[in-house]
């Protein structure tokens, strides 16, 4: 037992081939179902609403492509898990027996991740994910995922990082954390010393997040 069967990135590449889908037949609803929509449905290109899912799922099956090369018998993967009564997913969960790892891909070409902290002497500190802008609202979804991962295996250590995929990192340096959550991009995971019982774990997520 090492990764799982279900490819990542699989349930964002199917939402990119039914929203092109949906735009090509709005195309040809207006231009027609022939050679004049054919050409229609070429010169006006992709949304890019629509391009967004597909260098997601780009962006989803690269970081599990890192993840997979390390997954042995004490390292399991599982990738594109549905978040119960959500349209979201949960992109990794990696199970080691430090712990368990829950790796959000995301993928914002040639923009830096960094830290913003606010806060003044009397005033509280506020950590901020800036990428092109705030970002913070992928933090507040990674804790979302982590609580909901930490309801399967209890006592069990969950941690969390935001995976940036062809970001302009530096040469040197530049992972940090934010809010308890590393901010880094696709590199080895590495492996801790624990007492977790990974299959075990492993099977138990199986069964509550079943594959997208």
């Amino acid at each position: 037992m090492g990764t799982d069967d279900t490819g990542a990135g699989a349930s964002a590449k199917r939402e990119y081939d039914r929203r092109r889908a949906r735009d090509e037949a709005k195309i040809r609803e207006t231009w027609g179902g022939g050679r004049i929509g054919t050409i229609a449905v070429a010169l006006s290109g992709e949304r890019q609403r629509t391009v967004a899912w597909k260098y997601g799922a780009a962006g989803e099956a690269e970081v599990g492509r890192a993840l997979d090369a390390i997954a042995d018998e004490h390292i399991v993967v599982l990738h594109d898990r549905p978040s119960p009564r959500s349209r979201a997913s949960i992109d990794h969960i990696v199970v080691t027996r430090a712990g368990v790892g829950v790796v959000d891909a995301k993928r914002y070409r040639n923009k830096r991740p960094r830290l913003q902290v606010e806060g003044e002497l009397f005033r509280s500190r506020t950590e901020k994910l800036v990428i092109g802008g705030d970002r913070t609202k992928l933090v507040d979804s990674m804790l979302h995922q982590m609580a909901l991962v930490q309801d399967v295996v209890g006592p069990v250590s969950v941690h969390g990082a935001l995976c940036f995929v062809d970001a302009d990192w530096p040469l040197f340096g530049g992972s940090f954390t934010v809010r308890g959550i590393d901010v880094r991009w696709p590199k080895r995971l590495s492996t801790l010393e624990g007492t977790v019982d990974v299959t075990a774990v492993a099977e138990a997520f199986a069964a509550h997040f079943p594959p997208a």
